[in-house]
């Protein structure tokens, strides 16, 4: 394995973040806080707890999941994507580098930096509102499969992507409609007995429920389906860049 590949690739996008922190970091974070002030503090002390979990402390886990989704995605993608826009991707695939060291590089910086900004969140939840973790292992694993995984995804869509706009596409368009129906900002079994049956066809759900249950206990899935779930997606993302890298498909700039 070439170390020194894979190191000068993941310095190379993390040093990327720190030339842009307040977009990479700082900007996000804001934007979850003003949910937690919204949702957390004003609305939150007017309603009740749901499952036995006050609400601004019950929707800690769903803003996190948001943000680590679409942030996962847009790191990974737009690290891959910059190379195929400027034509450096030739350089790169000609250079003694092979598909796995590429992929760990890239989609390694981005799940560091996903990390960074879920911890920042966690972080910044308890000037809001308080919350306790029970299981903080299971917590951990959690975050970091999630953040791999979509981390991946990311790397694929950056992929396909021949343009600006494609980039957004799919986050936009189906990741964030997702995550916001995915429970979030409510328990599923809060919706009619129909809605409940259709919730369990999003994926998101049990990513959420799984991440919701590391904290407080409580979950809408069963926490085995969700670690199941999150596994399956991780290893099709990986099949599918396997795939892309052995016939070359989408790797011409």
């Amino acid at each position: 394995m070439n170390l020194h590949a894979i190191r000068a690739i993941y310095r190379f996008e993390m040093a990327r973040t720190f030339r842009t922190i307040m977009e990479s970091i700082f900007s996000p974070v804001l934007s979850t806080s003003l949910y937690f002030v919204v949702f957390g503090a004003a609305i939150g002390g007017r309603m009740g707890d749901v499952d036995g979990v006050s609400y601004g402390a019950f929707i800690i886990p769903g803003l996190i999941m948001l943000s680590l989704l679409s942030e996962s995605i847009s790191n990974a993608s737009f690290g891959i994507y910059m190379p195929k826009w400027a034509g450096t991707i030739y350089e790169l695939l000609s250079a003694p580098v092979s598909a796995f060291e590429i992929v760990i590089g890239y989609v390694g910086a981005a799940a560091t930096k996903s990390l960074m900004l879920g911890a920042l969140i966690l972080i910044t939840a308890r000037f809001f509102v308080p919350y306790h973790i029970e299981h903080p292992f299971w917590m951990l694993c959690f975050l970091v499969l999630t953040a791999l995984t979509f981390s991946l995804f990311g790397f694929i869509i950056g992929l396909w992507a021949d343009s600006f706009q494609r980039l957004q596409l799919v986050p936009l368009m189906i990741v964030t409609p997702l995550t916001f129906l995915g429970g979030a900002f409510y328990s599923i079994s809060m919706l009619p007995p129909v809605w409940q049956k259709i919730a369990l066809f999003n994926p998101v759900v049990y990513l959420i429920s799984g991440f919701r249950w590391s904290f407080y206990g409580v979950a809408d899935v069963n926490v085995g389906i969700s670690a199941a779930a999150i596994l399956a997606f991780l290893l099709a993302c990986l099949t599918v860049v396997w795939w892309i890298f052995r016939t070359g498909w989408k790797l011409k700039a």
